[in-house]
Parts: C-alpha cells; sequence; structure tokens
C-alpha cells in the first residue's frame, strides 16, 4: 500500500469518504515506513505504533458512525518534540530536560484533536530549537531524504524529514527565524509560517516569545491551507494570541491573479548575498510564472538582510538566555555544544542593546508595510543554495545563515516557502512568498497559482 505514503491530506481524506483505505489502512502503511526507514532518517524522536493504531481505529468508528470533525479527520499529523502531548515526554532533543513529561497538550494539539487528526508521533528538532545539527544529543540529527549525507534544515528537521519521506502528509514545527520554512526549502516542501499570533503558543517550549510562531509543513499549498485553519482561533491562554479576520484561508484559491502586485525582492539575493546560480534562475522563473497567472511583477527593495539579522540575533540571543539562564547555571553539561553556545549568547548582552534592537525593529515593520501599500505579495529567496552535508559542520554553519527568512520573522508577517524544482546534485531549490499581516488567504492563493503553474515534482527517489 506504499501509493498511500504520498498523497495528499485531501487526497486521503477523500478517500475516507469515498469507499478508499481507511484512517486503519493508511496508518497501517505509514507505520511500516516509519519502522523501515527512520532508522536511517531519524525524523521521529517518539514514535509508538500500537497507540496511533488505536487512535486510527477511534477515528474510523466516528467516521462510520457518522462522525465527521472536518477534512483533517483521520489525517496524520506528525509534532515538532518542544510541543506538548499530554502524557508524552516533550524533550527538546535535549538531555537538560530530564525526560519532561507534559501535563496537557499544548494548544494545536487541543485544536488538531478537535478537527479529527490523528498525532503519529514527536520528530526530531535541533536542541531547543536552536543551534544546529548536533551529535551530542540523546538522539542523533535528522537526515534528509533527498541525499542522507546532507541536512534537511532546522530547527524543525524531523518534521521537514518525514513529510518529504512520506511518513505523513503533514507536520507541526515552529519558526523563530524561519525553523518552518528553512526544513521546507531543504526538503522540497511547502512551509507555512503565519501572521505572529493567529496561532496559539501555549504549550510550546519557547525560544524567543516575541518572535516565535508555530506553522506547518506539507507537499501541498491545498494541505498547508487546511492545517492552517484547524489551527487558527483565539486563545485566552496565549496573550500573544490574535482573531484570524477571516474563517477560511481557502476560501480563494483560483489560479488567475490579474489585479494582483507581487514585488520581486531581487537584491536579497543579488546584492545583499549573492545567491547559488540555480536558485537565482528559479526565482526568476517564478517570477515568470507569476506574471504568467495575470500578477503584476516589480522589483522592490526592503531594508537590507543584515538590518533583520541584526535584530533577530538580539532578540533571540536575550530572550532565549532569558528562559534558559538557570538551567545553563545548574546544569550546562547537559546542553549540547551548540545550543549552549547560542543560548550563551545571550548572557553578554545588556538591556540597552534590546531596547535599541526592538527600535530597530519598529522601523524595520513600518518599512515593509510601507512596502504593502504598494504591492500584495513579496516574492524573494528562502534559501541562497541547496542543503550542505551533514558532516561538514564549517559549511553548514556558513549556509544556514545564507537565507531570506529572518525578515518576516522579525516583522511578523506570514511567510510560505514552496519548492521550486531540483539542483544539478537532486537536492530541492525553493522560492518564498510574503503577505502583509493576516493575508494568508491571498498568499495560499498566489502560492497555489504559482504551484499548478510549476507543475508536479519528484519525491526523494529512495522513498518514492
Amino acid at each position: 500500500m506504499t501509493d498511500l505514503a504520498f498523497r495528499s491530506a485531501v487526497d486521503i481524506a477523500a478517500g475516507y469518504r469515498n469507499g478508499g483505505p481507511s484512517p486503519i489502512d493508511v496508518i497501517y502503511d505509514l507505520s511500516s515506513r516509519i519502522r523501515q526507514h527512520d532508522p536511517d532518517l531519524h525524523a521521529m524522536i517518539a514514535f509508538e505504533p500500537e497507540a496511533v493504531a488505536a487512535e486510527a481505529r477511534l477515528r474510523a468508528r466516528e467516521l462510520a458512525a457518522g462522525t465527521d470533525r472536518g477534512p483533517l479527520h483521520g489525517i496524520p499529523v506528525a509534532i515538532k518534540d518542544i510541543v506538548d502531548i499530554a502524557g508524552t515526554p516533550t524533550g527538546c532533543a535535549s538531555a537538560a530536560t530530564d525526560g519532561h513529561v507534559a501535563k496537557a497538550d499544548a494548544a494545536v494539539i487541543e485544536r488538531l484533536r478537535a478537527a479529527g487528526a490523528i498525532i503519529v508521533g514527536k520528530t526530531n528538532t535541533h536542541e531547543f530549537a536552536c543551534g544546529g545539527p548536533s551529535f551530542d544529543l540523546p538522539l542523533p540529527p535528522a537526515r534528509n531524504p533527498w541525499n542522507l549525507d546532507h541536512h534537511p534544515g532546522g530547527s524543525s528537521s524531523g518534521s521537514g524529514a518525514g513529510v518529504a519521506a512520506g511518513f505523513f502528509p503533514l507536520a507541526i514545527g515552529t519558526d523563530t527565524g524561519g525553523s518552518v520554512r528553512h526544513p521546507a526549502s531543504a526538503c522540497g516542501l511547502v512551509g507555512l509560517k503565519p501572521t505572529y499570533g493567529l496561532v496559539s503558543r501555549r504549550g510550546v517550549f519557547p525560544l524567543a516569545q516575541s518572535l516565535d510562531c508555530v506553522g506547518g509543513l506539507s507537499r501541498t499549498v491545498v494541505d498547508a491551507g487546511l492545517l492552517l485553519n484547524a489551527l487558527v482561533g483565539v486563545d485566552p491562554g496565549d496573550p500573544s494570541s490574535t482573531a484570524a479576520p477571516w474563517t477560511d484561508c481557502l476560501s480563494d484559491t483560483g489560479k488567475d491573479l490579474s489585479g494582483i502586485r507581487i514585488g520581486y525582492v531581487r537584491h536579497f539575493h543579488e546584492e545583499d548575498l549573492h545567491a547559488d546560480p540555480q536558485m537565482a534562475k528559479a526565482l526568476d522563473r517564478a517570477a515568470d510564472l507569476l506574471r504568467e497567472a495575470g500578477g503584476t511583477v516589480v522589483d522592490i527593495r526592503l531594508p537590507p538582510l543584515e538590518a533583520f539579522f541584526s535584530v533577530n540575533r538580539v532578540l533571540l540571543s536575550s530572550e532565549g538566555f532569558a528562559i534558559h539562564a538557570a538551567m545553563l547555571r545548574e546544569k550546562p553539561e547537559a546542553y549540547g555544544a551548540l545550543a549552549r553556545r547560542a543560548l550563551l549568547a545571550g548572557a553578554f548582552l545588556s538591556s540597552d542593546d534590546y531596547i535599541r534592537a526592538q527600535k530597530l525593529r519598529t522601523q524595520l515593520i513600518h518599512a515593509v508595510e510601507t512596502c504593502f501599500s504598494e504591492v500584495d505579495i513579496l516574492l524573494s529567496a528562502s534559501s541562497m543554495e541547496p542543503p550542505s552535508r551533514l558532516d561538514d559542520p564549517i559549511e553548514t554553519r556558513r549556509t544556514y545563515t545564507r537565507q531570506a527568512r529572518t525578515p518576516f520573522s522579525v516583522t511578523g508577517n506570514p511567510a510560505l516557502t514552496i519548492m521550486s524544482g531540483l539542483s544539478a546534485s537532486g537536492l530541492p531549490l525553493s522560492v518564498q512568498l510574503a503577505a502583509r499581516n493576516f493575508a494568508e488567504p491571498l498568499l495560499l492563493k498566489v502560492a497555489a497559482a504559482y504551484e499548478a503553474l510549476r507543475g508536479p515534482l519528484p519525491h526523494p527517489p529512495r522513498y518514492a
């Protein structure tokens, strides 16, 4: 039944309602794939086949009895290991958590359960969602399904690797400086970071609370929208939670982009950083396809990437250290070297540094809002080049910072990364789209139009 592995959530759901494979069949098939392939891929941190099968049987019984919870009913969804699932350890891929077991579900888990989704298990991550791929943690880092010698992006690395390998159609990740969109770039997926505050963070171990967002990884744009629809909603338990000004982010998935203005941020990959020629060509091709769909594409300028990077570094380091200071003092040896180094950097920042970063952030937000008075969507690079080898820490550290995802983490705007093709070496290429706050319906419409004109792309050969 391996033909189920790369079906979209939409197709799986249609099968449930039209005599196709049941949730039990789907979970049996995907569980077999996880058992077969994860010993090499390391996408999973926690996976209990019996518990997942029991949940699949429950969802199947509900459908048989006429209880249909919606588009995600019976759809497998995997969860990054910094998100609480009641009764399950939230390890954050670290020895420092001492196997902390969550007492309650995170808000996103509550919403997924209400939507009838099947929680598959916990996915691998960089330690506490920071640092990078590390070999001194309780479990080895996840690998890239397109080439196991390469990294899958981070920090939502296991979520990206698992979706790309056909372990599950949907996964939850988190994004503080690009950590949903990076695995999407590296693994050839759709990675959606929503507007800051649109999805509750209650029950998610924080990295930098003024930047953290919960997002999703999928293989199609429509699946990304279905997942977001299930997650949005005001949560009194999260002070940053805000209401969406829409009820369905997939309300308009028409492919005609007439009247939509798209600003092409060329200087990110042509001046601020120089992208791999293959990535630059993919961006130009994306601009051509958006014009073909009827959109008006014009060049536009934002502040330089380094301004966004500097703000993100100060905010993330300051807020991250504040969260970890006590544990770092009590048991620094429990942290891996990369996370310990990244978090300790915040100890050397002052309140003046933080205030100045917030002031600059305000200016950057204003600059981006001004651009959105001229255009509806921004097109830019996500990664500047394909993922590097996992066994080359110097190259991994260098390429991790060669990206244009951070600007939209600093400003809080929704942003989406989508696969654009394959490099000559067979690794994914990508492009990024961003929109004004709470314009997810438009962002997904444009992304779907691009996806349709781009056409279908292959899956990782090892897993297809």
